[in-house]
């Protein structure tokens, strides 16, 4: 049976990590490293580069 207020037109409601908005520190810790200085640095570089990438490589 389809639940069609959830999926309208068949399509199914599809959610990912990255519709969120993400801090350095959470990607951090997300990719399983302490929030140092230094890994919170590393995750704001990935995420300036890579965006919402960055997110959905750690968090799908």
């Amino acid at each position: 049976m389809q639940n069609t207020e959830a999926e309208p037109f068949g399509t199914p409601l599809i959610r990912t990590g990255a519709e969120q908005p993400w801090e350095p520190e959470d990607l951090a810790v997300a990719q399983g490293k302490d929030p140092t200085p230094e890994n919170v640095a590393r995750a704001k570089a990935e995420l300036e580069r890579d965006g919402a990438a960055a997110i959905e490589r750690t968090v799908p």
